[in-house]
């Protein structure tokens, strides 16, 4: 684990410019280190290692950083269109398009990592909404997506599932999960989705490495009863949530998804530049620099808007407060958008 850490914090810079390695760093210090030290492995240094982990453990991210990290991940798969397994092999491209971006160094994500993100919306779930046969089994899993979010969770499940088996019978000390874990949310996923015969066949797999978990055997029982009365023969294409749907969301990823600088010929001829005053006395003498990039939908770009000075003013004013972007009147959490300083 140390050789591995130590690899990947050779150049610093880079898990700040890679989404991939900053998601890593932050589990690695919120999840993997705490899994390593309090590790039956550890025993023979565990007075030296807690000490250690309780010198720092205030300085680290939580799991408030992680889920966001993992979040993110997930905004970046919407917004261009970016394949899971590509993603997980550290590769950010969509399909029959050159590659959205070239990190200096390919780094790929575990079997664990992939596992994180999938359940990263899992919460727990009032059983009233539910029917009992739904019921009965949400208290078997003891967990459920109550967000209704199994187009992504079920993406990431996959790959957790596909990695896990290629690398069953090792295990990685800083691993929090395993194959049977993935498999497990992976069917209870399909299950909540509609899918009751993946459900089941995921669910046949597990006992195949854990005969004896009764839990399981339930729910085979279950899902094979539900298909006998023809519920979930036949399940809906997974569709993405709207939940966060913003009016401008397609208009914006579809920007966001043509190549950098690249305007609709017909635009080409009316983009340019300027120096702007809107009139104002105070931009007489230094009129403001602006750069149009877009008419439809408009983006411009404002050059030299603050001096360097200006902006480290103005991060040394935010540091000590964590920002939060809300939405609506009740001024709820926005899911679909964040914030760091």
């Amino acid at each position: 684990f140390y050789e591995k850490v130590q690899a990947l914090h050779q150049d610093p810079k880079a898990s700040v410019d890679n989404p991939l390695l900053a998601f890593s760093l932050i589990k690695r210090l919120h999840s993997d280190w705490p899994n390593v030290i309090y590790s039956d492995e550890a025993t023979r240094n565990t007075q030296a290692l807690h000490a250690g982990l309780r010198e720092v453990e205030q300085e680290l991210p939580g799991a408030e950083d992680l889920d966001g990290a993992a979040r993110a991940l997930m905004r970046l798969q919407d917004v261009y269109v970016l394949s899971v397994k590509g993603l997980a092999s550290g590769i950010f491209q969509r399909a029959g398009h050159p590659p959205l971006y070239s990190p200096g160094r390919l780094v790929s994500l575990s079997a664990d990592d992939c596992f994180h993100v999938g359940k990263v919306r899992e919460s727990p779930t009032s059983l009233h909404k539910a029917s009992p046969a739904v019921a009965s089994i949400r208290i078997d899993m003891g967990v459920a997506y109550d967000t209704g979010d199994y187009y992504h969770s079920i993406a990431w499940l996959e790959e957790a599932v596909s990695l896990f088996r290629l690398s069953y019978g090792s295990w990685n000390l800083e691993d929090r999960s395993s194959l049977e874990d993935a498999l497990d949310h992976l069917a209870f996923s399909y299950f909540m989705a509609g899918n009751i015969s993946h459900a089941l066949s995921l669910s046949r797999e597990f006992l195949r490495y854990d005969p004896s978990n009764q839990r399981v055997t339930r729910n085979v029982a279950k899902y094979k009863k539900l298909l006998e009365m023809g519920t979930g023969a036949s399940a809906s294409p997974l569709q993405r949530p709207n939940s966060t749907r913003l009016q401008s969301r397609d208009a914006y990823e579809e920007l966001c998804q043509r190549p950098r600088g690249q305007a609709a010929p017909e635009q080409l001829l009316h983009l340019s530049c300027s120096y702007e005053t809107n009139s104002s006395p105070y931009l007489l003498l230094q009129p403001a620099k602006k750069e149009l990039v877009r008419i439809q939908p408009y983006v411009a770009l404002y050059h030299d808007f603050i001096t360097d000075a200006e902006a480290e003013t103005i991060k040394g004013l935010a540091g000590p407060w964590r920002s939060v972007v809300a939405s609506g009147e009740k001024q709820q959490k926005a899911e679909y958008r964040i914030s760091k300083r």
